[in-house]
């Protein structure tokens, strides 16, 4: 990693911080990831707070089914993908094989990646009625909760 490509504010607090280099690393990662790639819009998602410590992440995936999406985590690293759509699907007059005269549903190759914390863990996900919904949960180490102390 090079701290040169570091926004200034992480040039800053590199020295005097202890225990954050996996931090400022994931921040360089992504940094290199996106610089000079325009963000895909496609596909439309959210980011929903549903608890304190629980949030949902809701992917648009119209007309995709299970067997068409992966979603894979490594590296704090949340990526959700649609699978190579089958070159035979498709015949020479660019008709579809199931009759589609017209095709105006999305069934295009994309891959969307989240960042996750350490402290987040990823219940599951569930695609329901074109909306595909991955669930997290923040786990709050013991020593964070909140705790009544007896005053003797």
């Amino acid at each position: 990693m090079t701290i040169n490509k570091l926004p200034s504010i992480f040039k800053q607090l590199r020295p005097v911080s202890i225990g954050f280099d996996n931090i400022f690393d994931h921040f360089d990662r992504l940094m290199n990831d996106i610089s000079g790639a325009p963000t895909a819009a496609f596909p439309f998602y959210n980011i929903v707070k549903t608890g304190d410590t629980t949030y949902d992440i809701e992917v648009a995936l119209a007309g995709y089914s299970k067997g068409e999406i992966d979603v894979e985590y490594a590296d704090n690293l949340l990526r959700i993908t649609s699978k190579k759509s089958d070159p035979l699907d498709t015949m020479d007059n660019g008709e579809t094989k199931k009759g589609t005269i017209h095709q105006g549903i999305s069934k295009r190759y994309f891959s969307k990646v989240f960042t996750i914390a350490d402290d987040v863990e990823i219940k599951g996900a569930e695609l329901k009625d074109g909306l595909l919904k991955v669930s997290l949960n923040k786990i709050l180490p013991v020593h964070k909760k909140r705790k009544i102390i007896e005053v003797k």
